[in-house]
């Protein structure tokens, strides 16, 4: 049974009655008598709770930021009608923080319902995760009121539903610019460029400003014009995404992590690599592989990384990179680009991963892009007072570091990326670009 605040304002209306018209023990008994047969009477009339049939559907994943729509179906299978409170309970990181207002009863998991006897009606809740991963429906709570609305019947449903959060994908905006300067590698634009790639396109007529080594001396004896040869690019190249997701992918940057980051920049490779004709595969590693992602479809790789990306979170311990780097062989057995998304901290690179870096870069073109935190650079310019200059200090200590681990990684044979979140995933693109521009894939 569930009072209602009609009930306590009916009794409190009563109590007034009874100290100014009726104070005696036979105005308490008449008052309390008629607030009880008035609360009896709502909850006899009130439609059942334990028979109502719920039902969920709507969306089952949302990029993150972005809403989904979960509809809940209320069957009234009495003859009674249902005058109903219902609570759609989910997580707190299911809702957008503007969801819950303070002081007010109404929030976007409460719904008002009328349900005649026999009918079904449907509520929509709303939802906007707040972060990544799997976020599931708890009870349905409906409260059932009698037509005085003083008091009703309360119960819970389980009705399970599950929304996955996936990433959001925030470097898409740089897609059609680096699919541009793609198809500009491909020659398929206006613009007459030599691609570097080791596969041969077609044979065009000579032009002024056309490299004399590509000229095809055979093809010219047999047509009255010059001939050149064009390329592109190599295709169905092997590219293996490795993500790190140990103890370094958790430090924050700004309102994220690192690894948030990361993960938007391979799922930007990604796109782009597939649009190129390659083949790429992902494996998440850190004291043991957490997803793996391979031989996806062209139409489904960007699905297949997006729903194994949305479960990922960082892990509080180091990343064994003995067994990062052996998976990865596994999983690419032939010359493949290699594209780690790690940290340049100098310990964890020293003493983890560069003793192993002989066992990529002997098979495989290596690239390592590390996620770099702009507040150092704020902080290295700091001056004034004694904190702001030991802080300064320190910041730059900290980039010096990184700067020599990087230089070290260059003169094992690795490309080395060290930018901040919003540059990091269109600097992996251009460099991903330039190697194949360069015919080094």
């Amino acid at each position: 049974m569930a009072l209602t605040g009609r009930t306590a304002l009916i009794a409190a209306l009563g109590a007034l009655f009874v100290g100014l018209l009726l104070p005696s023990w036979t105005g308490i008994g008449a008052v309390t008598g008629a607030v009880l047969l008035a609360v009896l009477v709502d909850l006899v009339l009130a439609a059942p709770v334990r028979s109502l049939r719920i039902a969920r559907g709507g969306d089952t994943t949302v990029r993150l930021g972005d809403t989904a729509s979960v509809e809940l179906t209320v069957s009234n299978t009495s003859g009674r009608p249902l005058r109903a409170l219902v609570r759609d309970a989910w997580a707190p990181s299911a809702w957008a923080p503007s969801a819950w207002r303070p002081g007010t009863s109404e929030t976007a998991s409460r719904h008002t319902l009328a349900v005649p006897g026999g009918e079904r009606r449907r509520a929509v809740t709303v939802l906007t995760p707040g972060r990544r991963g799997d976020h599931h429906a708890h009870r349905v709570t409906v409260r059932s009121l009698g037509p005085l609305g003083l008091a009703g019947r309360q119960g819970s449903h389980h009705v399970p539903w599950t929304v996955r959060a996936l990433p959001p994908f925030n470097s898409r905006k740089h897609l059609p610019s680096r699919l541009a300067r793609l198809r500009e590698l491909d020659g398929r634009t206006s613009v007459l460029t030599r691609g570097q790639g080791t596969e041969f396109d077609s044979l065009r007529e000579y032009l002024p400003g056309d490299d004399v080594r590509s000229i095809d001396w055979r093809a010219s004896a047999r047509r009255n014009t010059v001939a050149v040869r064009t390329w592109r690019p190599e295709r169905d190249r092997h590219i293996l995404i490795v993500l790190d997701t140990g103890r370094t992918s958790a430090g924050r940057v700004g309102d994220a992590p690192r690894l948030d980051a990361a993960l938007d920049a391979a799922l930007l490779l990604t796109a782009l690599a597939t649009r190129a004709g390659d083949r790429v595969d992902l494996l998440a590693h850190d004291a043991r592989k957490r997803a793996s992602v391979i031989g996806s479809s062209p139409s489904e790789i960007l699905p297949s990384f997006t729903n194994a990306m949305a479960l990922l979170e960082p892990a509080l311990h180091e990343t064994d990179m003995r067994a990062l780097v052996s998976t990865a062989l596994t999983m690419a057995p032939h010359r493949s680009l290699v594209v780690l998304l790690t940290g340049l901290d100098a310990a964890s690179v020293e003493d983890g991963l560069r003793p192993l870096l002989p066992l990529l870069t002997k098979r495989h073109e290596v690239v390592l892009a590390s996620v770099a935190d702009p507040h150092l650079d704020v902080l290295a310019a700091g001056r004034g007072t004694v904190e702001a200059v030991y802080g300064a200090a320190a910041a730059e200590q900290t980039r010096a570091d990184r700067r020599n681990t990087a230089d070290r990684l260059t003169r094992s044979g690795v490309t080395v990326l060290d930018a901040p979140p919003a540059q990091i995933a269109p600097a992996l693109a251009d460099t991903y670009l330039a190697l194949k521009a360069a015919g080094r894939l």
